[in-house]
């Protein structure tokens, strides 16, 4: 049975945050005669303020998963000894790059790897400090799961707020809560309590709604992986337990079909002389044959007139239905006028036709984002010229409200635009459909990438564009 302890403040009912949780024991014959179940893959990104230990808990991660290479572990012990060190320090395991050994800090987004029996892990270790802010957004621009680590010591800071900020931003649907150190707190459940109560009260402001809270230590490996008996108070799962229980993915079935065209496929065969299929990958969404689809931004509908998809040995077959994130070809019933860059979707429920777009920025880029600069916006697969017709406001990071903006946006700075378009785009809003609502904004000159964006509810009544 699952208890489940929702926190309240005045006024305002907080996420629901478990700390608390409790199952009966599987045993061997339990294991034995379940079916065997699906090899998921939940991708997550840490995050955590300086000295926190995010990368102390990410290398006990992999180390008490049997996840690290003798060889890499040799790497590390090597070097802990040379420092003075009596046992290996696992955050080598993760700061690779020397600026970050020579530091102490993560600067970088560090993808890591390991599996467990029943799922396989894709973690983006991502800096914490602010001037990284954009590698943090690039590393969590994929996750599922956003694991924020808190010194037991500090509490909640300003980092922290930072880190809840941009996860709020990117959509991010759950979020772990490591309270590290806690051994450097006496393991007091008091400490624990306020901390995860503060904690709630930011994480409703970004729109977070589902937290769970681990009292950890990670250099001594307590609730990671393996349970401690250090907190007679904990009940509930240990970090790894709750990685392993998180809902992964989103149904298919609940969201509308879009389908970027990343390529036209004519062989021109005597085999298949007439064949005309649109390559691409499901961004979200069930198709069959038979359904209707809309193309836009043209605004053509047509059906499914089939599916096909490429085996590893280079044959195709024929499917009955395809989901999100396949990559298939469609064959369409009628002939109409279908280029890369174009969005299928559902149509029932299709993506807005938009040349005027509002959305939040996080730069990329050491050239200030301006307004008035042209630029390339790239959303799926389709580029067109783009005008930074407004900077409207900026995220002030220290006390996570709006002010007004500056003449640009620097490197880092996260901030709501307004831009208009060269011509029709089919956008979705970010938050319900984040691959067919997420842009780039690209400098033409040089072709580098100067802005991620996410788009708010398309303005049904578009403008002109530019």
């Amino acid at each position: 049975m699952t208890t489940t302890h929702a926190i309240t403040t005045p006024a305002i009912t907080t996420p629901a945050i478990t700390t608390h949780d409790s199952e009966a024991p599987v045993t061997v014959a339990d294991e034995l005669l379940a079916p065997p179940r699906r090899h998921e893959l939940l991708r997550l990104a840490t995050a955590g303020s300086v000295d926190d230990g995010k990368s102390t808990l990410v290398g006990r991660l992999l180390y008490d998963t049997k996840s690290v290479l003798a060889d890499q572990l040799d790497a590390v012990e090597r070097v802990s000894r040379e420092r003075g060190l009596d046992a290996a320090d696992l955050a080598l395991l993760t700061d690779g790059l020397r600026a970050e050994r020579e530091q102490g800090i993560t600067i970088d987004v560090a993808y890591r790897y390991f599996s467990t029996a029943t799922r396989s892990y894709v973690l983006a270790d991502t800096p914490g400090h602010v001037q990284y802010t954009r590698n943090m957004v690039t590393g969590a621009s994929t996750a599922e799961l956003a694991l924020i680590l808190i010194d037991a010591r500090h509490g909640v800071v300003e980092q922290t707020r930072r880190h809840l900020a941009v996860t709020g931003l990117l959509g991010v649907r759950h979020v772990a809560v490591a309270v590290n150190k806690m051994d450097l707190v006496d393991w007091s459940q008091q400490r624990f309590d306020d901390i995860v109560a503060e904690f709630a009260r930011h994480a409703t402001r970004f729109g977070i709604e589902d937290v769970v809270a681990v009292p950890v230590s990670a250099l001594f490996g307590d609730n990671v992986v393996d349970r401690s008996d250090r907190a007679a108070w904990y009940t509930g799962p240990t970090l790894l337990e709750h990685l392993e229980a998180v809902p992964v993915g989103t149904d298919p079935s609940a969201q509308p079909l879009r389908m970027p065209v990343q390529f036209v496929i004519r062989p021109q065969s005597a085999q298949h002389p007439d064949y005309r299929g649109y390559a691409g990958r499901l961004a979200s969404g069930v198709v069959r044959p038979g359904d209707e689809v809309v193309v836009l931004p043209g605004g053509g509908r047509t059906t499914i007139a089939g599916i096909d998809r490429a085996r590893a040995d280079g044959s195709v077959e024929s499917l009955d239905v395809a989901f999100a994130p396949q990559s298939v070809v469609l064959r369409l019933t009628d002939d109409i006028d279908v280029s890369r860059g174009d969005l299928i979707a559902a149509a029932d429920e299709p993506s807005l036709t938009t040349r005027d777009l509002s959305g939040t920025v996080a730069v990329l880029s050491e050239r200030p984002l301006r307004q008035r600069d042209r630029v390339l916006l790239r959303v799926g697969t389709r580029t067109v010229r783009a005008l930074v017709d407004d900077i409207v406001d900026q995220l002030d990071i220290a006390t996570m409200e709006q002010r007004t903006a500056p003449d640009g946006l620097a490197l880092n700075a996260i901030g709501r635009v307004r831009i208009r378009l060269a011509d029709d785009i089919a956008v979705d809003d970010y938050r319900a459909l984040r691959r067919t609502g997420a842009f780039l904004l690209i400098d033409e000159a040089d072709g580098s990438t100067l802005a991620a964006g996410m788009a708010d509810a398309p303005d049904r009544n578009a403008g002109e564009g530019i």
